[in-house]
């Protein structure tokens, strides 16, 4: 592999939205396999370019893959002492950087593909997010999806809220209030995201929260639904202004569990304004 194999690889992994760890040799003291400068990338699949070989790079290769793991976003130096520790005979000294790259804040599925789900998806594709754009219907589609965000057709959309992660986004927008029901019903089902919206007014939060009811759900799990979704100060009705108070009310969610650790498979989700205010709104 040539020295410039993890250039392309990191834009190659970018360009697909997967997360890998980029790796420098900062600084090196004595004799050392790699020149300060060099670096390797490592994806959970595999790396791409090298630091030298040999028990550093495997070290090296075991932090970024636990910081993969743990979805961290920090940078990290680490010091090696390449004498007997780490089996090497060089007897140098190396400090390596570890930056975290293309790791999303937060996976979303947005469930509609109509006028505010055309509005909302190319703002969600330009911030730190892994979209799945989900719709029965191909036609409704743009032409040109924006880059990073996976474009799902399928006739049984309920079907695709099992394949989102734990800690995901979730905001259901469609065509059909029925079909919203249902997907509020096998997300609640679920109670593992971190965020769950849904477009709509007071009146069918009402509607829903007493069929919601009337299928055995506890008030605390609709609790957690949003809806009204998206932050009530932003006023207006055209599809960008109502797409850009989701993606605000996203964005504020997902800096606020920034760093959180989920305990026993639940992630709080913040009230971003006082109830009492929100209440007055809309």
């Amino acid at each position: 592999m040539s020295n410039t194999a993890w250039i392309e690889a990191l834009a190659d992994l970018q360009q697909k939205g997967e997360p890998c760890v980029l790796v420098t040799i900062i600084e090196e003291r004595g004799s050392t396999p790699r020149n300060a400068g060099s670096k390797m990338v490592v994806s959970r699949e595999r790396l791409y370019d090298t630091i030298g070989g040999g028990h550093l790079e495997y070290k090296a290769q075991a932090i970024a893959r636990d910081m993969l793991e743990n979805r961290s976003r920090d940078t990290r130096l680490e010091r090696f002492s390449l004498g007997a520790s780490l089996g090497q005979c060089c007897g140098g000294a190396t400090v390596l950087l570890f930056e975290p790259m293309g790791q999303p804040q937060a996976h979303i599925a947005v469930f509609g593909a109509g006028h505010v789900g055309r509005a909302l998806v190319p703002l969600l594709a330009s911030l730190p997010c892994k979209v799945r754009w989900i719709d029965s219907r191909e036609s409704e589609f743009p032409a040109h999806i924006p880059a990073g965000v996976e474009k799902v057709v399928n006739d049984e959309v309920v079907d695709e809220v099992e394949n989102m992660p734990a800690g995901s986004y979730f905001i259901v927008m469609t065509h059909n209030h029925q079909l919203d029901l249902e997907l509020t019903a096998a997300i609640l089902k679920r109670n593992d995201f971190t965020y769950y919206g849904l477009i709509g007014s007071k009146s069918k939060r009402a509607k829903f929260e007493h069929r919601l009811r009337d299928r055995g759900f506890q008030p605390d799990i609709v609790q957690r639904m949003r809806c009204p979704m998206g932050i009530a100060e932003v006023k207006g009705k055209l599809p960008i202004e109502i797409a850009v108070s989701i993606a605000g009310e996203v964005i504020a969610t997902y800096n606020a569990n920034f760093g959180e650790k989920t305990v026993d498979g639940e992630k709080p989700v913040p009230m971003l304004v006082p109830a009492s205010r929100r209440s007055q709104a809309g």
